[in-house]
């Protein structure tokens, strides 16, 4: 029997989790296994990146899960420096480019996996190419960072956007020794969170030493007479610059589905069905940072690019590709970072995200501390909670604090999962103890305010 051939085009979080999901199911005599990774490195964690660049993490090898070696001891042929520059759905096939010799040839496939993750946001400026503006999205974007901050004459940072990777990647330049300026286009840092809850991450940015422009956009990258980046402009000002970091986010990496005629959603991610198949494709499957996602409680697709989506993307693939069976029903869009010792969440809808799907909302928000207020460590945290205005059905929850506050939304998540109204979530029973929480967990207390608000409400 001839053993039948699964493509993987991209060798991190979702493509090898499918490809390894894939070969426990079925061995080599069933499945061959090939894996395209233009890349240095695979089955990395990405979202470690600015730990490893601020000193947290000392070593680029910590952050790798499993090395190209690892996985072809496994029997999945995995080519490194290798591009796929072009998919042919009806053929079956796809070409590759080996980056390092130029080499051109076609792969055939019977089941193809795109796990082409995302690519950071880089806007059309002026200067936007000059040596010293860096994007960090991959392993070797960290290197490139990390070697120029080493070798800069100056220590003057500016961070373009203010969203998690901006804030993350702002925090890790302060620890390197640097004067640190984000400049971001919203009123707040943190445009994923309602502006009363980024302004509080801007306070404590502020506390920090980080210098924080917002409502202002950037027009342009100056450079000196070397060619390098030596300011940043936005509005009427400049902004001194020894090293750019750009924090605008992402966006899917889809040019290959586009050019190959798959379908693509309004963020421009592939769009799946529940099994994480292409839809209208019967041999190809998608997921990690390239797709779109149902969000559970808007009921709209998103996209969603973090690392815990696309492992889970990946297990599922590999379950169906390999003979066995696994959904992927959705997301409600929790997530979590930290600036310095400021712990920041958020799950569910905003209030612009209620809006925009024509729902009616209270808020509630509260304050709290993480411990019972006279044990030693209790810290402060605000949390913001969503309800539908006549249903009581919690929307979403928002939290800023210190240390204990950002883990809780995790509450909020299944509360969002399950569908609960926050009334019902007022009777959970969560663990107490002085050491960890007050009598009234903070979440609880936000949940009880939102019950007095939808009652006002009518």
């Amino acid at each position: 029997m001839t053993a039948e051939r699964l493509v993987v085009i991209g060798g991190d979080a979702a493509g090898m989790s499918a490809a390894s999901q894939a070969r426990r199911l079925k061995g080599p005599d069933e499945l061959e296994i090939v894996a395209f990774e233009r890349g240095h490195f695979s089955s990395y964690s990405a979202c470690g990146i600015p730990y490893w660049v601020g000193g947290q993490v000392s070593t680029r090898d910590e952050l790798i899960a499993r090395s190209p070696a690892e996985h072809r001891e496994r029997a999945i042929d995995l080519r490194m420096r290798t591009e796929v520059t072009e998919i042919d759905t009806a053929g079956g096939r796809v070409r590759s480019r080996d980056l390092e010799s130029g080499r051109e040839e076609w792969t055939g496939y019977d089941r193809l996996v795109i796990a082409t993750g995302a690519r950071p946001v880089r806007p059309p400026l002026p200067g936007i190419d000059a040596p010293g503006v860096h994007g960090v999205q991959t392993l070797d974007d960290g290197q490139a960072l990390l070697d120029d901050l080493g070798s800069v004459p100056g220590r003057r940072a500016v961070v373009v956007g203010a969203g998690y990777i901006g804030v993350e990647m702002a925090e890790a330049l302060l620890n390197r020794g640097f004067e640190v300026t984000v400049v971001n286009r919203s009123a707040q840092p943190m445009a994923t969170l309602d502006p009363d809850m980024g302004e509080l991450v801007g306070r404590a940015m502020d506390w920090l030493g980080i210098t924080t422009v917002n409502g202002v956009a950037v027009t342009a990258v100056l450079t000196g007479p070397d060619g390098r980046v030596r300011a940043v402009a936005a509005g009427d000002r400049e902004f001194p610059a020894d090293v750019v970091v750009l924090g605008l986010g992402v966006e899917p990496e889809t040019e290959l589905a586009r050019a190959a005629g798959l379908p693509l959603g309004a963020y421009g991610g592939l769009l799946t069905d529940l099994s994480m198949r292409v839809r209208g494709e019967d041999a190809v499957w998608a997921g990690g940072d390239c797709v779109e996602v149902l969000d559970l409680v808007s009921g709209r697709e998103r996209h969603v690019p973090l690392g815990t989506h696309a492992n889970k993307h990946g297990q599922v693939i590999g379950a169906n590709v390999g003979g066995g069976y696994g959904t992927f029903p959705g997301v409600v869009g929790t997530a979590v970072s930290k600036v310095c010792d400021r712990e920041i969440a958020r799950t569910g809808l905003r209030e612009k995200d209620a809006a925009a799907v024509g729902l009616q909302y209270v808020t509630a928000t509260v304050e709290s501390t993480s411990r019972a207020g006279y044990y030693p460590g209790a810290a402060g945290m605000t949390v913001k909670m969503l309800a539908e205005r006549r249903s009581g059905r919690l929307l979403g929850v928002q939290i800023v604090g210190r240390e204990g506050a950002a883990k809780r939304v995790d509450i909020a998540a299944v509360a969002l999962t399950a569908g609960m109204t926050v009334e019902a979530m007022t009777a959970l029973d969560l663990g107490y103890a002085p050491p960890f929480s007050p009598v009234w967990d903070p979440v609880l207390v936000a949940a009880r305010k939102a019950v007095t608000a939808v009652r006002a409400a009518g």
